[in-house]
C-alpha cells in the first residue's frame, strides 16, 4: 500500500511536469514565431529605400508617442478628478472649522465655568486621604449610611 501511494504520487508529479514542459514548449514556439515576424519586418525595412526607412521609423515613433500621450491624458483626468474631490473635502473641513470657531466664540463664559468645575473635580479626586476621619456627632447617622451604601 505504501509503495502504491508513492508510485501514484510519482505519476502525478510526472504528469504535472510533462504538462508544464508542454506549456513551456508552446510559449517558446510562440516567441519564435513573433521573433521571426519581427525579423522579417526588420529585413523588409532594410530593403526599403532610406527615405522609406525614415518614414517607417517616424510612423513607429508617432504611434509610440500617441500611445504615451493617451496614457498621460488618462492620468491627467484621474488627477483632475482627485483634485476636485480634495477641494470639496477642503471646503467641508473649512466650514466645520468656521462653525467650531463660531461656537467657541459664543460660549466662552459657559466653557470657563465648566473648565473650573472640571478642575475642581480633578483636584478633589487627586487628594490622597490617609488616617482618621473627622466629623460632627450629628452627622454620624448620615456618615454611616453613606459608608454602608
Amino acid at each position: 500500500p505504501f509503495f502504491r501511494l508513492l508510485e501514484a504520487q510519482l505519476q502525478d508529479q510526472r504528469r504535472e511536469h510533462e504538462e508544464e514542459v508542454e506549456a513551456l514548449k508552446n510559449q517558446v514556439d510562440a516567441m519564435k514565431e513573433e521573433m521571426e515576424k519581427q525579423q522579417q519586418a526588420f529585413l523588409q525595412t532594410l530593403q526599403l529605400s532610406p527615405e522609406v526607412q525614415v518614414e517607417f521609423g517616424l510612423q513607429q515613433e508617432i504611434t509610440r508617442l500617441t500611445n504615451e500621450n493617451l496614457d498621460l491624458k488618462e492620468l491627467l483626468e484621474k488627477l483632475e478628478k482627485n483634485e476636485k474631490k480634495l477641494k470639496k473635502q477642503l471646503k467641508i473641513y473649512m466650514k466645520k472649522v468656521q462653525d467650531f470657531e463660531a461656537s467657541q466664540a459664543m460660549v466662552p463664559a459657559e466653557r470657563r465655568r465648566h473648565e473650573r468645575n472640571m478642575q475642581a473635580a480633578v483636584q478633589r479626586k487627586e487628594k490622597d486621604f490617609q488616617g482618621m476621619l473627622e466629623y460632627y456627632k450629628e452627622d454620624e447617622p448620615l456618615l454611616i449610611r453613606n459608608l454602608v451604601t
